[in-house]
Order: structure tokens, then C-alpha cells, then sequence
């Protein structure tokens, strides 16, 4: 038992922040350590919903259901997870608000003003990477683009642009932002370096777990 640690990762569609998500649960749970892989919007029916009709909700209502759902996950499954002193490792989280709703044209301290009271990550990944290489990938990829962001044809550079601004705004406030370029990267190449960026925040016996089989 112990105080766990939570770790997201954000990025512009496409860059890849689900496979590398897994891969970080992946390479953790093999090495012994305690970990969950969620993502947001949550899986329960709400956030089901909200992917769904992504291309539906615009403006305030999306980002109130967005805000409402974070919170929702972070009573229910986030905060026990951590209590019971797992990694938790989340698939998106405020930083995509901050993006995704402002573009959608809430205003940044809307967004903020929404999610009060949620957790400061102990470690907040942004992915980046080169436009054209995440328009290349969102194309290539199973069923294309999932949402509407996605399928604007500009999305991908407005994205990585305010990304950008938004994890050095993060990181002006005390955020522990990581900025990755995934640009060629395969995803087990990013999902090593976060997990060498997680490895320092564990507890000495985890920690030492995680050493252990990294030797193994």
C-alpha cells in the first residue's frame, strides 16, 4: 500500500499516444510493477458516449462533459488506484483540454475554471512530433481519422502548435511536462524513455523490482 504515481500522456491525434500508453503498461507490468493503463475519456458509459459523439457536442458542452467525466474517473478509478500505490498511466488528460476545447473555442480559463481540483500529474508526457509525418500516420492508420479534429485538414499543425504552447505554459505553472519527439520513432523507443522518466519516481522496492528485471 502507498501512494501511487500518476503519469499522462497527451499529444496531437495521430502522434501515436494509445500505442505508446500500452507499451508503457507493458514494458512496467513485465518488471513487476504495479500498473494501470486508463485513458480519457474514461471507459465507463459517459465516456464511451463521449467518444461516440465526439463529432456531435461542440464548444461548452463537449468540454463540460469532458470536465464531468475527468472528474467522475479521477473519484472512482484514478485516486484509488494511486492509494493503492499503482503507476497509473493515462491516454490523454487536462493538457488535450486545453488544446482540444480552446480549438473548439472555449476559452483557456474556461477549461481551467471546469477542471478545478483536478490532479497534477507526477509526470505529464507530451508527445510531439512533425505534422507531416502524424498526417501521414492519421491517413495510414485502420479506419482513419476517428473524430472531426482529425479529419480537418489543418488539425494536425494547429494541434502540434498549441501542444507547444500548452506544455510550456504547463510547465511555467509547475508541471512536471516531458516534451518527446516521436517523429520515426517506433513506439517501444518512446515508451523506454518514459519508462526511464518513471523509473526515478518509484518507491526504493519498486523501483528496485523494475531494475531487477530490466538485468532479468
Amino acid at each position: 500500500m502507498g501512494t501511487g504515481i500518476l503519469v499522462t500522456l497527451d499529444g496531437p491525434g495521430g502522434v501515436g499516444k494509445t500505442t505508446v500508453t500500452r507499451e508503457v503498461h507493458d514494458y512496467l507490468s513485465k518488471r513487476n510493477v504495479p500498473v494501470l493503463h486508463t485513458c480519457q475519456p474514461s471507459r465507463t458509459v459517459l465516456g464511451s458516449h463521449i467518444r461516440a459523439q465526439a463529432d456531435s457536442y461542440h464548444g461548452m458542452t463537449l468540454a463540460c462533459l469532458v470536465a464531468g467525466d475527468r472528474h467522475q474517473q479521477q473519484n472512482t478509478e484514478i485516486v484509488p488506484e494511486l492509494e493503492a500505490g499503482k503507476v497509473v498511466v493515462c491516454d490523454r488528460y487536462l493538457p488535450s483540454s486545453l488544446v482540444l476545447q480552446v480549438l473548439d473555442g472555449v476559452p483557456a480559463e474556461t477549461v481551467w475554471a471546469l477542471n478545478t481540483g483536478i490532479r497534477v500529474p507526477d509526470l505529464a508526457v507530451i508527445l510531439r512530433a512533425d505534422p507531416a509525418w502524424i498526417r501521414e500516420c492519421l491517413e495510414g492508420r485502420e479506419g482513419g481519422p476517428h473524430n472531426r479534429f482529425e479529419r480537418d485538414p489543418g488539425s494536425t499543425t494547429r494541434e502540434a502548435a498549441l501542444f507547444d504552447v500548452v506544455a510550456a505554459d504547463l510547465e511555467a505553472v509547475g508541471w512536471p511536462v516531458q516534451v518527446i519527439d516521436c517523429t520515426n520513432r517506433r513506439p517501444y523507443q518512446t515508451a523506454g524513455m518514459i519508462s526511464d522518466l518513471i523509473a526515478p519516481l518509484l518507491p526504493d522496492g519498486v523501483r528496485a523490482s523494475l531494475d531487477e528485471g530490466r538485468s532479468a
